[in-house]
């Protein structure tokens, strides 16, 4: 998974070569911005933490996390997205936690509106901003300062909806990596909003979503930290992680959501696992709970490997070793 990347090795025999990179540019900054990104597994959070624990020390400046992972977002999804207890967070701040129902729909403009505005008051508090997370269209929307077509007219977003019901999305999602390969390596093809919006902007404007990459210069100062575990063990951590979810309480989650009356069909159910764990619970589906984990950890490496994949040849990055990394 680490070939052609840009790596930092760290050993603990000399002075880690993440803070003879980072630290004395971030100490120059007025704006900086500190992000950490990764595949899903990769230990992007105590990576995180510790980075931000040994800055505050060398700074003598308080560290905040900004989440940039969609579905923690959610109130009540704790378990299947791995969200951070605040007896883990080390008494590091974080936002951007259980910030929306799960009824609510979120979009990557909305969400950068929150980042942007999150990350100018920890800036006026006279903090370092973390922005931490995997979701790849969130953390491009801030740190390539994404401008966001308006959206369709409804006659077309209704005309959408109908193609993808048709076929489950298999056409429009075989369109899309014809005219955007860029984009729809991004997303599940299953992923009906981002598969419907990126069709909008393709069938409105004529142009390609991942175009608008780069649009407009960043606002803060870009310090790009990549986390990264060797494809083998990145796939036995999937496996560890998902069975420890199910072991800690998933399905009773999941339930409880069920009882509050969230379906399927709200927003934050469509989330990786949730929707899988709910066809369990309501119908059997898979018909054991064993194959349900084997089912959601195959999901789960895919998207790991789509992650890697929208991060590939960002020369920004700077990518460290997860298995040798020390701060």
């Amino acid at each position: 998974m680490a070939s052609g990347l840009h790596t930092v090795h760290m050993h603990s025999a000399e002075m880690p070569a993440l803070q003879r990179e980072l630290f004395p540019r971030v100490r120059q900054s007025a704006r900086p911005l500190i992000v950490i990104l990764g595949p899903t597994a990769s230990g992007k959070t105590d990576f995180s933490l510790e980075t931000a624990e040994t800055l505050q020390r060398e700074f003598g400046r308080i560290v905040e996390i900004v989440n940039a992972d969609s579905r923690q977002l959610y109130r009540y999804l704790d378990i299947g997205t791995a969200k951070i207890r605040r007896d883990e967070m080390r008494g590091i701040a974080h936002h951007l936690l259980d910030v929306l129902d799960p009824k609510e729909e979120i979009t990557a403009a909305a969400y950068q509106s929150m980042a942007f505005r999150t990350i100018d008051d920890i800036h006026a508090r006279g903090s370092i901003p973390f922005l931490v997370g995997g979701s790849m269209l969130y953390l491009s929307a801030v740190m390539d300062n994404l401008s966001f077509v308006d959206a369709a007219d409804a006659s077309l977003r209704a005309e959408l909806e109908r193609e993808y019901d048709r076929d489950h999305g298999e056409s429009l999602y075989a369109e899309l990596t014809q005219l955007d390969p860029d984009t729809a390596s991004g997303f599940h093809p299953r992923n009906k909003p981002y598969l419907i919006r990126a069709l909008e902007i393709l069938r409105t404007t004529g142009g390609r979503p991942s175009a608008m990459k780069r649009a407009a210069p960043c606002p803060y100062d870009l310090f790009i930290i990549g986390v990264f575990q060797p494809r083998e063990e990145l796939a036995k951590r999937i496996e560890r992680r998902t069975s420890a979810m199910f072991a800690s309480g998933w399905i009773d989650e999941v339930q409880s959501l069920i009882d509050r009356g969230y379906t399927a069909e709200d927003p934050a159910m469509k989330s990786s696992g949730y929707r899988e764990v709910m066809r369990y619970i309501q119908n059997r589906l898979p018909s054991t709970q064993r194959e349900l984990e084997d089912q959601i950890a195959g999901k789960t490496r895919r998207y790991a490997k789509r992650q890697m994949t929208w991060w590939k040849g960002d020369e920004r990055i700077l990518w460290v070793d997860a298995q040798t990394a020390s701060i």
